[in-house]
């Protein structure tokens, strides 16, 4: 017998007492980290992919200074000769020059940054405000809440880029700087998604405010402020992560339509991918392709890891997806501390290989001694009695 009166082991099997929950790192429960071990099958291979895209334009934006060739507005060599406007694709510029002479490769790379920076800016900012706003509007209701939701409702009820380029005109003020363009930019995006951030932390807080929990912080004296911030806010985002990569890539969008609408950055103080669409308009129907592709083909991919990576996470946020996963580890660790019948027991385990062959022993009837036995049965129950499984000997008797 084992010395762990917890573990009930067979005769000679030691596998059981080995078989102890492992300790979770603080890595393990990140919550990219955590959704990556919970995924399974295309769930996990979304989100593979989404993460492998959007880190490798994060490297692109960190690293741009290092991996593009010249500047964003850099329109002239080391020696001071002009750069050929709309030159193809070349040694010396892999991926041509645009109308103005810039550098298509150097621009994309460095429009990573601009747009990288333009989510982080955009989306810290609607999150912020957005979920301030939610806490008091759920928590207090009355008419507070009321006029909230009738303010978050009249800017939802706006198409998205007219009001995004509303207030890129508002705000921006002629700026042409990057810090200007990209604080325009990202407040003009941040005042289009902060109702989607207010509504999803006003109905948690709705729902979860009248929990025991919280009527028992009221009770022992926690303050409001309190009350909002360790119960309420902490048990209200489990749906952000979805929520703020979905509104990443819709960003980016916004930047490029923004950009692309004239509404955007200056080219000479940063390099933006809608602006240089804009500016290839022209060129794509001379036959001038690569002015238009690589901007293009940038947006895209870009949205499209961000948009893996949110779709994934709002699947592994349905609970029937981890039961799943639960289910598959439980039979996992049964077939790995099962006992096998086939295995050979140790010298000084003769307990054990008694057992085995007692269980060798008794005869296993196959499928056509079942299939015949069957048969029988139906055969007397069909003589005995028109209805079957009702035994007529019985009440023959009583008659």
């Amino acid at each position: 017998m084992a010395s762990d009166p917890q573990i009930v082991t067979v005769p000679g099997d030691t596998r059981l007492q080995n078989l102890r929950a492992k300790p979770t790192s603080r890595l393990a429960k990140l919550p990219i980290i955590r959704e990556l071990r919970i995924a399974v099958g295309w769930q996990r291979g979304m989100l593979i992919t989404g993460l492998t895209i959007t880190a490798v334009f994060i490297l692109l934006a960190l690293f741009a200074p290092i991996i593009a060739p010249y500047g964003f507005a850099q329109s002239t060599d080391a020696s001071g000769h002009a750069f050929p406007t709309q030159a193809a694709p070349s040694s010396s510029h892999i991926w041509g020059t645009t109308v103005g002479g810039f550098d298509v490769f150097s621009r994309t790379i460095w429009g990573a940054r601009t747009a990288i920076i333009a989510i982080i800016v955009a989306v810290i900012l609607s999150l912020f405000i957005g979920v301030l706003l939610g806490l008091v509007s759920g928590y207090f209701g009355g008419w507070i809440d009321r006029v909230m939701v009738v303010i978050a409702d009249a800017i939802y009820s706006f198409p998205s880029l007219l009001l995004a380029i509303l207030m890129a005109i508002m705000i921006s003020g002629g700026q042409s700087s990057l810090a200007g363009g990209i604080l325009a930019s990202g407040i003009s995006i941040t005042v289009v998604y902060i109702p989607q951030y207010f509504r999803t932390i006003r109905a948690e807080v709705i729902r979860i405010k009248e929990a025991a929990y919280v009527e028992s912080a009221k009770v022992v004296g926690a303050s409001t402020w309190r009350i909002m911030t360790k119960h309420l806010l902490k048990n209200s985002t489990r749906t952000l992560p979805v929520i703020l990569t979905l509104n990443s890539s819709e960003a980016i969008l916004t930047l490029a339509g923004l950009g692309f609408l004239g509404f955007g950055i200056e080219p000479t103080s940063a390099a933006e991918w809608g602006y240089d669409l804009n500016r290839a308009v022209a060129d794509v129907t001379a036959g001038i392709w690569w002015t238009s592709i690589f901007p293009g083909v940038a947006i895209v991919l870009i949205v499209l890891g961000i948009t893996l990576v949110g779709e994934s996470l709002n699947d592994l946020a349905d609970p029937r997806l981890r039961a799943r996963k639960s289910a598959g580890e439980v039979i996992g660790s049964i077939e790995d501390t099962s006992v096998d019948p086939s295995e050979k027991a140790g010298p000084s385990n003769e307990a054990t290989e008694e057992v085995f062959a007692l269980h060798r022993s008794i005869p296993i009837p196959d499928e056509s001694d079942a299939t015949e036995a069957r048969g029988v049965n139906e055969s007397a129950g069909a003589v005995g009695s028109d209805k079957p499984g009702v035994d007529n000997t019985a009440e023959a008797e009583n008659e």
